[in-house]
């Protein structure tokens, strides 16, 4: 049985290195078209997800309209395979010597000012699957160290292909299996690191707190509010958006920094109905690039 998993892992990352030399010949600046193009052609494909996606859009008041919100997951479904083929591209275009011209900054000065002047201070970034979080994890590393919770892969010929070509630079992947472990939390503090989650993924019933996501109930995780509570690191909230080709738009709000009450279950209620209503308001901006067929909602 082993054998055979091991073959299995082989095979897969063969495939992966495989379409990783053919997607060499995609020029970079087409790669967001043809991921964009291709998802738009099997659209109608995916019944289950578009019905979803549509309902969604519809239920958090985006528009009333059902051809509307049939149009838009249309081009949030283009939008994700259009993003995560640019995302492997970045890193071509992006670098650490040009990255200032291909962002723009949308908020508040301070909130820049902690991101790009305040090394020494460890801050935590939030977002959802919204806009091109795969491409911010390159571009953010090169404002400061970076630290990502993300799924570790059951591969591991694939998990170090990936950090091989995809999660270059200043970046630490911790897997969400370990969470935030004393060694986590000493090198966030120690490198004034970025933690960057991404948060807006259905949490359950052991692990969230039930609180309002777009006009409905959402189960919600609880632990960027309860790392801000025990270290008062800054939140930046908000989402990087696609202006154009390799070009991006940081839109956030004035940093949270929370007051704790000593009530902590109403503090993290609190807290979290706070991250929520910012993720929410650069959502309704920018509902195309929002991943709306994930079951956000049960």
């Amino acid at each position: 049985m082993k054998v055979f998993r091991q073959l299995l892992w082989f095979l897969e990352y063969l495939a992966l290195w495989l379409a990783s030399l053919l997607y060499r010949l995609v020029p970079a600046r087409r790669a967001y078209a043809l991921g964009a193009g291709a998802a738009s052609l099997v659209y109608p494909l995916f019944r289950e997800r578009r019905r979803i996606a549509v309902d969604n859009i519809l239920c958090a008041s985006i528009t009333d309209d059902p051809a509307e919100a049939d149009r838009i997951a249309r081009r949030a479904f283009g939008h994700l395979a259009g993003h995560l083929m640019e995302a492997l591209k970045v890193g071509q275009v992006v670098t650490a010597e040009n990255w200032r011209e291909h962002i723009v900054f949308d908020g508040p000065a301070e909130t820049f000012e902690l991101l790009l002047e305040r090394p020494d201070m460890p801050v935590m970034i939030l977002s959802g699957h919204h806009g091109v979080w795969e491409a911010a994890v390159t571009i953010i590393s090169f404002t400061r160290p970076m630290i990502a919770v993300a799924r570790k892969m059951n591969n591991p010929l694939v998990e170090r292909f990936l950090k091989k070509h995809h999660f270059r630079g200043a970046i630490t992947i911790i897997p969400k299996k370990q969470g935030f472990a004393p060694s986590v939390l000493r090198q966030w503090k120690e490198t004034g690191a970025a933690m960057t989650l991404v948060m807006d993924q259905h949490a359950g019933r052991k692990q969230g707190v039930i609180v309002d996501f777009m006009g409905r109930p959402a189960s919600t995780h609880t632990s960027p509010a309860r790392l801000h509570l025990k270290t008062g690191a800054p939140i930046l909230a908000g989402a990087f958006i696609r202006d154009s080709a390799f070009h991006y738009r940081m839109v956030t709000d004035d940093p949270i920094r929370f007051t704790p009450t000593g009530d902590k279950d109403r503090d993290v209620a609190d807290l979290l109905a706070e991250i929520n209503r910012r993720l929410e308001a650069v959502i309704r901006r920018y509902p195309e690039q929002y991943l709306w067929a994930h079951k956000r909602w049960r």
